[in-house]
């Protein structure tokens, strides 16, 4: 068991929470395991035999959420929908006077971080990074990172080639959640705003970097970085790409959930995220490489945690991971995670 700062992670026995809380541990912080289910919690302590402090906690118990937080340095929410609790578990940091992480890759819960949570976060001197995960978070560093020494561009493209995606049962329910908000409804960002329509989405071909080469894609598969991205950027078309396979597995409700396929706990899944911005007649390009956009979600976070708790951030109040941490150095961080190109 660590020595250091004490960690709070609610949904610790989700699938992402699993990894976030493991991922501590290695970084040497001392996770307090928290979530909604006493039962589950109970059994992954049993489960991990090194005696953690678990806290079971409801998002309509404020008290509950206290006393989860107690002491912790930081707070990382892993359990979703975050249109439930990433308001919830925010307020309890505040009240607490601790940072808060989020791994949400729902577009509208992100969204609602940002219109609900700005000023109060900066008039408390507070930090609160939502989306801080594959998606949301990761696209958002490698735009950021590409962007280099330009203020401004035109347009960002975001490509995500997945050799699959077997979705967790939280994703699942996430996404059920964001349809019911939209009505069914697409939702794009474009002339500077989100934007919600009822558009068949094309299929395209993306020209990946070698050696994945060119890939059919959905384009206007919508991620969290058309909420990241603009956050801070100044970019008025911020898109991004899902390739064919993967949303037809994520899509489909017959495709199972994530299965381990390492000592770690990973799957099989690869992926590869092309990150393109446009200004003028230029292009820049940022390229990370990886395995199982669940397992990389936890050093995406626990590297925020730490990069937060150390002081080596840029601003207060709500801030993307482009915003507030110092994009190349960040994701060369997460080098025995991650692999990346930056292509000016």
């Amino acid at each position: 068991m660590g020595s250091g700062p004490e960690v709070a992670v609610y949904g610790a026995y989700g699938h992402t929470g699993r990894f976030v809380v493991e991922q501590l541990r290695e970084r040497g912080f001392v996770p307090i395991l928290s979530g909604r289910d006493a039962g589950r919690l109970k059994s992954l302590v049993e489960a991990s035999g090194s005696g953690p402090d678990a806290r079971p906690a409801a998002v309509d118990d404020p008290a509950s959420l206290d006393r989860a937080l107690a002491g912790a340095a930081a707070v990382v929410n892993c359990a979703g929908p975050f249109a439930a609790t990433a308001a919830p578990v925010i307020e309890a940091a505040l009240r607490a006077g601790i940072s808060y992480v989020d791994v949400a890759a729902e577009i509208e819960a992100n969204a609602d971080t940002f219109t609900h949570f700005t000023d109060r976060a900066r008039a408390a001197g507070a930090v609160i990074v939502p989306a801080m995960a594959f998606y949301g978070g990761l696209g958002d560093l490698l735009v950021t990172a590409a962007m280099g020494d330009w203020t401004a561009a035109d347009e960002a493209h975001v490509a995500y080639g997945l050799s699959g995606w077997h979705p967790t049962a939280g994703t699942r329910a996430a996404g059920a959640v964001s349809r019911q908000r939209r009505d069914g409804r697409g939702v794009r960002y474009t002339k500077g705003r989100l934007e919600y329509h009822r558009d068949d989405l094309p299929t395209l071909e993306w020209p990946f970097p070698d050696p994945t080469g060119p890939r059919a894609v959905i384009g206007g598969f919508t991620m969290a970085d058309v909420v990241t991205v603009p956050s801070h950027l100044p970019i008025p078309e911020v898109r991004t790409y899902m390739t064919v396979e993967a949303a037809r597995d994520v899509s489909d409700p017959g495709t199972p959930a994530p299965a381990a396929a390492d000592e770690r706990g990973r799957s099989a899944q690869t992926f590869l995220v092309d990150a393109v911005v446009r200004s003028g007649g230029g292009e820049r390009r940022a390229v990370a490489r990886g395995r199982d956009i669940y397992a990389v979600t936890a050093p995406l976070a626990v590297e925020a945690v730490d990069r937060i708790l150390a002081g080596r951030t840029r601003t207060t109040g709500v801030a993307s991971a482009g915003a507030i941490f110092d994009a190349p150095d960040f994701l060369r961080a997460l080098s025995p995670h991650i692999h990346l190109e930056l292509r000016p």
